[in-house]
């Protein structure tokens, strides 16, 4: 692909500075309603008086075989290890899809079954598109839709934060799908609520067009975030794309996590985002974890993505 202007707006040079490949640590501070991120070379940026921690993990494709990761569950679990020994135990534990490769119910079951290993109050999850291969998500939702609406949206306030958790992986014509239902729990969600409230947003699909060539946007991700213009802190956390991404437009930033199960190309890089297969010693470096920390009163939110490798 040359320099030339993708979908997305930004050129494959604005792409590569505006994002931290195949690892490394995003940095992310609100203040004053301001969401300024940066990316650093390590260290616990991580506040220690946080009131209220989180850790995101994506795309764990337990029941994937192939070359570029010849054993996801291991990988799976070396991540949720990582997890377990954090400094601090995290309030919850979200999972943003993928959870499967196949959705077949032997692997929700294995999924699920790992992830009662983790050391936290509770976990979350959103399905991916390779959770809702042949039947909609109604495997997905009988193994991990309790209390959730419609496909499997919900909502919760945790320590001052408002969390909303969509799910843009059905009804899709390529890329994301939100749909005229989801849009109206969105709106009625936040009516409510205080302008000053930080608003966390967790998907499977970006919210905005990062490549919509392969699918990695949503497309009616304008009009549920014109619901969410008028909050000061608004984050986006994600998965799919299997790699480190951030961007910021006005009040709201967003974040693409990394897999535990096995990197994607680069956008652009290729006909398709098919898995790659990187060099002996390489893969641990490429997946990993996402470390989330929240203080009152300071308005603080943190983020850490950590490398298993």
């Amino acid at each position: 692909m040359t320099a030339e202007n993708d979908p997305t707006g930004m050129t494959r040079r604005q792409l590569l500075r505006h994002s931290a490949w195949f690892g490394g640590v995003v940095v992310l501070a609100v203040a004053g309603g301001e969401v300024v991120s940066h990316v650093a070379g390590g260290g616990d940026v991580l506040p220690a008086n946080a009131a209220l921690r989180f850790v995101q993990i994506s795309d764990s494709h337990i029941g994937f075989h192939g070359p570029a990761n010849t054993d996801v569950t291991d990988s799976f679990a070396d991540a949720l290890h990582q997890v377990n020994a954090l400094p601090h135990r995290p309030d919850f534990v979200f999972h943003t899809g993928d959870l499967t490769h196949l959705a077949a119910p032997g692997q929700f079951d294995q999924v699920k079954q790992m992830m009662t290993t983790l050391k936290t109050g509770h976990v979350f999850t959103v399905p991916g598109e390779h959770d809702s291969i042949d039947d909609a998500g109604q495997k997905y939702r009988r193994a991990f839709g309790a209390g959730t609406r419609g496909d499997g949206w919900y909502s919760f306030d945790l320590h001052g934060v408002h969390f909303i958790a969509l799910v843009n992986t059905l009804h899709m014509n390529k890329l994301g799908h939100l749909g005229t239902e989801q849009l109206d729990f969105i709106r009625k969600d936040v009516a409510g609520l205080s302008s000053d409230t930080p608003i966390v947003v967790l998907s499977h699909i970006p919210m905005f067009a990062l490549y919509p060539k392969w699918g990695w946007a949503t497309d009616d991700s304008v009009r549920a975030l014109s619901l969410l213009r008028r909050f000061a802190s608004v984050t986006c956390l994600n998965g799919h794309i299997h790699q480190l991404f951030t961007k910021t437009e006005g009040n709201v930033t967003f974040h693409s996590a990394t897999t535990t199960a096995y990197p994607l190309p680069h956008p652009g890089d290729g006909p398709a985002p098919a898995p790659v297969t990187l060099p002996a010693g390489r893969l641990r470096h490429a997946l990993g974890i996402r470390e989330v920390g929240y203080v009152r009163g300071r308005h603080a939110l943190a983020i850490r993505d950590k490398r298993l490798g």
